[in-house]
C-alpha cells in the first residue's frame, strides 16, 4: 500500500507549524512512535529553516513498504551547501544523518530537492 500527501506552502517561517501539524497527523494515523515522529519533524524543521523567503516550498510525504519518504524543496543554489560538509560538524548533514535512515539530494527541472527516508517501527524491527 502506498499513500501520498503533498503540501505546498509559503517558505516563510510563520508557516512551518502547518508542516509540523500535517506530519503529526500523519504520524498519529500511522501509529508512529514518538521517537520516529520527533525524528521526522526535526529533519523537516532543519530543512525548512534553509528557506525563509517569499517563494513556495513543497513537502511530499509518501508512505509505503514500511517507510516514510519525504521530499522537500525546491532549495536555491547554495542553500544546502553544508550537506556536502563533514558530518562531525554540527550542521544540516549531521542532523539529517542522525534523525533519518537516509537522505539524498535530487535535481529536478533545475531545482534542488532533498529526499528523506525514515523506516517505520515495523520495518526497523524486522531489519534489526
Amino acid at each position: 500500500m502506498s499513500d501520498r500527501i503533498e503540501l505546498t506552502l509559503p517558505a516563510d517561517e510563520e508557516f512551518r507549524p502547518v508542516a509540523n501539524l500535517v506530519v503529526g497527523g500523519l504520524g498519529a494515523r500511522l501509529d508512529l512512535t514518538y521517537e520516529h515522529l520527533d525524528d521526522l519533524q526535526t529533519a523537516l524543521d532543519a530543512l525548512l529553516a534553509r528557506r525563509d523567503d517569499g517563494g513556495d516550498i513543497t513537502i511530499a510525504i509518501e508512505i509505503s513498504d514500511g517507510a516514510v519518504r519525504s521530499t522537500v524543496g525546491p532549495f536555491p543554489d547554495g542553500g544546502l551547501r553544508d550537506l556536502g560538509g563533514d558530518s562531525q560538524e554540527l550542521g544540516l548533514r549531521r542532523v539529517l544523518e542522525t534523525v533519518t535512515d537516509g537522505f539524498e539530494v535530487e535535481l529536478r527541472d533545475g531545482a534542488t530537492f532533498v529526499v528523506l527516508t525514515k523506516r517505520t517501527a515495523a520495518t526497523a524491527g524486522a531489519a534489526g
